[in-house]
Formats: structure tokens, sequence, C-alpha cells
């Protein structure tokens, strides 16, 4: 059965993060498909990772034979991630828009994972062309021809880092305008806000049901 390694960065809880909402979403209807699969599960705020330091980020230059025991607990918990990044048949990540990119617990994630010869950095990596969906809340409106385009940092930025370096096939949920409701500025924006709200979780449950299917038994 397949493995799916779910991913959560807001700092919100439930329902109170669109992120999240719409990753439920998605993880739902995937269970649905698959109820004997499994879910590799990492909240990064109720479990944040420590920062890559210098000592776990040499160890991974360093060939596994040839590490010495410091080098291998430095690497203990990037061969953990990786590992799960690796089993995964499908990858899906709430990355919430924070100051104009993504939160920095995901960053820390993505530097433990990002593996130079292995995950990373070669033609083949050990994940490439796995599937994954980003679910990329933000609370304004950063699109193509708004006043903000320029300043959307978290689209830009993972298509480069899942895609360009360790090979995942990424595609995007955007639920945008997630503060109109709680904004007074911006309560001429609701209608749309609830428009993309409901086009994200349909869009998060079609993707999951496309991408379930592809592991059929």
């Amino acid at each position: 059965m397949p493995t799916l390694l779910h991913i959560d960065s807001s700092v919100w809880p439930g329902d109170a993060s669109a992120s999240r909402a719409v990753t439920a979403t998605f993880r739902k209807e995937w269970e649905a498909q698959h109820p004997d699969g499994t879910v590799i599960y990492r909240d990064l705020v109720a479990e944040p990772l420590p920062h890559l330091d210098g000592a776990a980020a040499h160890a991974g230059f360093v060939p596994a034979d040839d590490r010495t025991p410091e080098q291998h607990d430095a690497f203990a918990l990037r061969e953990t991630l990786a590992g799960e990044l690796e089993r995964a048949d499908a990858v899906l990540i709430g990355a919430p828009m924070y100051n104009f990119t993504i939160p920095s617990t995901l960053k820390a994630w993505l530097d433990h994972v990002i593996i130079m010869g292995r995950t990373a950095g070669a033609e083949q990596t050990t994940t490439s062309g796995t599937p994954a969906v980003v679910v990329a809340s933000r609370g304004g409106g950063y699109g193509p021809g708004t006043p903000r385009e320029s300043f959307e940092f978290v689209t830009t930025y993972l298509d480069k880092a899942l895609n360009g370096a360790l090979g995942l096939e990424v595609e995007f949920v955007v639920p945008e305008l997630t503060l109109a409701r709680t904004n007074p500025a911006m309560a001429n924006l609701i209608e749309l806000a609830d428009a993309s709200k409901a086009k994200a979780h349909e869009d998060a449950a079609a993707k999951a049901k496309v991408l379930a299917s592809r592991f059929a038994a």
C-alpha cells in the first residue's frame, strides 16, 4: 500500500489555519482511497526541527562508510527525515505565507532533507519523480497582475527547492485572501476569499483522488 508524507507548518491549529484545513481535505480523500496505506505525519510546529548545524551539514558530504561516530550522530536526524521522504509515494505540504515566504520550520526541514549526491545534486536523485502537492495559503492576493505579485516567494521558492533540487513533481493549491473575514480593510474581498477557499478544497480533493489512483492495487 502507498505511503503519504504529510507535513504541516502553520502556527495556527486546525481550521484556524487555511493550509491545515486544506491539507486535511487532501488527506481525508487520500485515506478514503487507501484506508490501509501509511501516512507519515510531521507537524513542524508541534515538533519543530532544529536548524541545520555545521556538523550535520558537513556529515552530508562524507560517504556513510567513512563517517566517524560523531558524524553519524550528527547526521542521524537528516537520515531519518530523508528516509521518510524517500519512502513516500506522494508528499503533501502545508506552506502558509509568512512575511512573503515560507515558515522557518519548513525551511529547516528542507535544509535537512536536501542532501547533495543523494536527494539533490544528481541527474537522478533518490526522490526524483515523487509527486508533491503544496497548499500555499496566503492572507492577501499575490497572483499575476496584482500589486504584490513581486512579493510572492512561497511558490517561486518551493518550486526551485522541491522540483529543482529534490526532483519532485510539484503542484500547488493556493487559497488566498484568507484574512478577508477578519480584516475590516478587506471586507470587500470576502466573496472572492470564500470562492478561493472553496476552490482550494475542491482542488485538494481532486488532486488526492488523481494521485491515489496512480497507486491503485
